[in-house]
């Protein structure tokens, strides 16, 4: 059994940083994707980010592109948002979530989900 645990979100001003963590627990990772879901406020959760457990492309949501960054410590089983140049509109819940397989950008297709984090971006 996969369990996914977020943490690092916060209150920020527009511009700033903020750095999240997804810590893992549970089984080899190896054939495993990790993505980072988010819901903003009257929309859909949507991809932000992913990539393999293992290594490899990591893939963004044009809206992040440039400003978000995926990376990882596979000693730690954990995968990390760093998150530069935030927006009002960056605000909502982040999710860290989890299958076996390819990475996809449908939330349905994710078999394993964290708790979530909060990130607000004041103006």
């Amino acid at each position: 059994q996969v369990q996914l645990v977020e943490s690092g979100g916060g209150l920020v001003q527009a511009g700033g940083s903020l750095s999240l963590s997804c810590v893992a627990s549970g089984p080899t990772f190896s054939n495993y994707v990790v993505a980072w879901f988010r819901q903003t406020p009257g929309k859909e959760r949507e991809f932000v980010a992913g990539r393999r457990w293992s290594g490899g492309s990591i893939y963004y949501a044009e809206s992040v592109k440039g400003r978000f960054t995926v990376s990882r410590d596979n000693r730690e089983n954990t995968v990390y948002l760093q998150m530069n140049s935030l927006k009002p509109e960056d605000t909502g819940v982040y999710y860290c979530a989890s299958r076996i397989g390819v990475l996809l950008p449908n939330l349905g297709e994710y078999n394993y989900w964290g708790q979530g984090t909060q990130v607000t971006v004041s103006s």
